[in-house]
Order: structure tokens, then sequence, then C-alpha cells
């Protein structure tokens, strides 16, 4: 398989050489090629919760499975501002991929490159979804800080709904950033810090507690609560309290996430998902705009912005810029 981008080691820096059974370093597999993807590290990690949630609600959010629904598309092309036919032949580097929903965005309507990493067995799922596209697709289970590639090849990188899941979100940015060439931008949107009162609801209140249990211990809990749940906030959106009522039940933001045009089914699926996902992650760490502002520019980019982009009736928190 002819690849553009070099491979390395990111443990000793040497040449990597993709095979179909692995990556090699001097002739000997030192990565294995499993079920989809190249496995520079193991399941078990701070990320297991994700594996868990992507690889049992793997077409959840594919556009391509879902009837009369494009939000990862619009999501995506709203964030990123970018054109499709731009795209074409360009190598793109995707971080936290989970079960592929803007990796499919990027396959399905482009004719770019995909290098997708994640640090969960979500590879898996994303696979799943996306594995047909053969010759333009390579994915790797793998940290963001330890990335089977030379510095500096990508002509775009982008990171969505992840950094603030990673121990260190300024490293985290910077390893982002490494891997763009000049010229190429970097974009990430992220859980945002508003005020004072970002935490002060459910979930941060309960985190301390939910993120111990074990996966199936949470999703059960979810799945028992989740009906009256949903009752409740609809009702509170109604009567037009929900701003200030429902931040206090335990169950994702339906009004700002959940699609419209969904069934009763759809949207229960829907809300244990997010409300999975808000509950089980290892950490939580939502940034303020203006801080992943200056992490962009003090690692070299240029022409940063940063702030809200709308799209359906939801809304991301987004920086990007160029690199020098």
């Amino acid at each position: 398989m002819n690849l553009q981008i070099t491979l390395q080691n990111p443990f000793t820096q040497k040449p990597l050489l993709q095979q179909p059974s692995g990556l090699t370093q001097n002739g000997e597999i030192v990565f294995p090629f499993k079920n989809g993807a190249y496995r520079l590290v193991e399941d078990n990690n701070y990320t297991q919760n994700f594996g868990y949630q992507w690889n049992k609600f793997a077409a959840t959010q594919i556009d391509r499975e879902q009837k009369n629904m494009q939000l990862s598309y619009n999501r995506f092309f709203a964030v990123t501002g970018w054109d499709k036919k731009d795209l074409t032949g360009c190598d793109i580097l995707e971080v936290g991929s989970g079960a592929g929903r803007f990796s499919q965005i990027v396959l399905d309507h482009t004719a770019a490159n995909l290098y997708s990493v994640d640090y969960s067995n979500a590879v898996e799922a994303n696979f799943k979804n996306n594995g047909h596209h053969k010759d333009r697709f390579h994915l790797y289970q793998a940290s963001v800080y330890e990335m089977p590639f030379a510095k500096a090849q990508f002509d775009k990188v982008f990171c969505f709904g992840v950094i603030q899941h990673t121990p260190d979100v300024n490293k985290t940015v910077q390893s982002l950033i490494n891997m763009a060439k000049p010229g190429a931008e970097v974009i990430v949107d992220f859980y945002c810090v508003n005020g004072w009162w970002t935490k002060l609801q459910a979930k941060y209140i309960l985190r301390p507690i939910t993120k111990k249990w074990s996966n199936e211990k949470l999703l059960k809990k979810i799945e028992k609560n989740v009906d009256w749940m949903i009752a409740a906030t609809t009702f509170f959106n109604k009567i037009g309290i929900g701003r200030f009522v429902n931040r206090f039940i335990p169950i994702c933001d339906i009004k700002g996430t959940i699609p419209k045009g969904l069934s009763k089914k759809e949207i229960r699926e829907w809300c244990i998902l997010d409300t999975f996902d808000m509950f089980s992650p290892q950490y939580d760490q939502p940034q303020k705009i203006s801080t992943v502002k200056k992490w962009f520019q003090q690692n070299g980019m240029k022409n940063v912005w940063g702030g809200p982009v709308r799209y359906n009736n939801c809304v991301a928190y987004v920086v990007k810029g160029t690199k020098a």
C-alpha cells in the first residue's frame, strides 16, 4: 500500500512500513493490524468507555445509516468551512474519530486521503462503518500524544469533541499542531466554559461517582431512567423554564444536541448514548475559547479564530488557525 505520509514509531522515532499484517520496523511487526486498524496501544486505557459506547452504538450518529439526517455533514462543513473540491488529494488527519461519524463525511463526500486515530477500540466501529474506502482510509489505534507519523506532514488536521477528554489539553493541542505542515489548517471544537455556571449542572455534580461505575452499570441506570427524564425535560422546555431546571436533570441537552425530525425511538437512543457520553469519561475538562486560542498562538499558528459556530439547532465552540 503506497502512502503519501511518512510513518514513524513514536516510541523510537524510527521509520515504519505499513503492511497488511501490521506496521513493521526493520522487517519486524511492531504494531499489529487487527479488525481494520493498526494497534499501537492496548484497549485497557482511560478511553475504554468510549470503545464500549461506540461499538454498542456504532450506527447511531452515522449520517449514512440514519434516514434524512445530515447532522454530521452539516457540523463538519460548518465548523471547517472547507470546500469539498479543494480537499481532493489532501492528506487529512482526524484525531478522536470514535465510530467514524466525521470519517464518513470526509470519505463519502470528498476525494481526500484520511488518516484517522482513536485511542479506544472504537476503531473497530469506525472500520465497520467506513472500511470499504480501502484506498483512502488509514486507521490507527493510538494516543494523541504518540501518533505513528513523522511531524509536519498533513494538509488539514481536525479534532472534534475530543480535547476536553484528554489528560493534558494544552499538550493535546500541541500534538495536533505538530502534525500540520506549514500553511496547513488545524481545527478543534470542544466543550466550552461560558461562565461560572458552566459546571453548575448534574453532569459535573454526579461525574465523580458515575465515572467510577462499570460501563454496564451506568448504561443500565440510564436506560432505566431515560423515559421520565425525557418527559420531564420536554415539559420544562415547553413551559419556558427548561434552561434553568433541566441542567439539574441527569440527561443530555435534548433541545441543544439532539437532531430534529427523529422518531421517539430514535430520540431515546440518542439520549441514552449522549447521556452515557456525559457521565462515563475519565476526563471532562471544558475550556475557554480564549485559552485555546492562546495555545494555538503559542504553538506557531497564525490567523487564529475562535467562537461559536451554529448548525441545525446546535452550536459548536471552535478554534482554528493556520500553521506558520
